[in-house]
């Protein structure tokens, strides 16, 4: 693990991750500038091309985009953090709210994950009988494949809401299920597409499996 990164690199990728877990948010230019010690953002934007080459972070355009991913973690020796990006429903689709400075850090009952993963904050309640309350987080692998009966995030016209995916040989073969006898089956159309697999949920202080 040495080889991969330089002790200067570890320290940044360690500025980063002590920045987000206590402020909930990637730190400025600035601010890894003055907890490295460096007199430049020349300085600073070199190292991190360094770190997202080594498949250590990613990032886009600017410093608050950036998010460590699971090789840095091990790197650190760290436990891993999740950003909460938002609320969505367990209810009628709504449109996604961003959320800002919110993470939190994964319990070792979750699994280690090697693919991205957020977190959502749901608001309603037809997903109940799956063990998913109003105002639990739910924890949200990105997938591009998805099996029938799994719980599933999922954009409708452009609106997020979580559900049971079912694709079945009869009527009406594909369509989202709450987990909620009040909630009607919402069909799937062009504009219906799976965003990602509900892995756990953070309940009563406790991550849990899905139901």
């Amino acid at each position: 693990m040495k080889n991969i990164v330089t002790e200067r690199q570890k320290q940044l990728l360690g500025v980063i991750y002590d920045f987000i877990k206590s402020t909930g948010y990637p730190p400025t230019y600035e601010e890894m500038r003055e907890d490295l010690g460096v007199s430049s953002n020349q300085s600073i934007v070199d190292l991190l091309e360094k770190l997202k080459k080594a498949s250590v972070i990613k990032k886009d355009i600017g410093a608050r985009t950036l998010a460590i991913l699971p090789l840095g973690y091990k790197i650190l020796g760290a436990p891993q953090l999740v950003s909460v990006l938002g609320v969505t429903t367990a209810g009628m689709p709504a449109e996604a709210i961003e959320i800002t400075g919110e993470w939190q850090v994964l319990s070792q009952d979750v699994s280690k994950l090697q693919a991205d993963v957020f977190m959502l904050r749901i608001s309603g309640d037809s997903m109940i009988n799956a063990g998913i309350d109003d105002g639990d987080v739910v924890l949200v692998q990105s997938k591009k494949e998805f099996v029938s009966g799994e719980v599933v995030l999922a954009h409708k016209d452009g609106e997020a809401t979580i559900k049971r995916f079912i694709s079945e040989d009869k009527p009406p073969y594909v369509y989202l299920k709450p987990e909620n006898s009040k909630y009607k089956n919402i069909l799937f159309t062009d504009t219906t597409e799976l965003k990602g697999k509900v892995i756990s949920v953070f309940n009563k202080n406790k991550w849990k499996s899905v139901k």
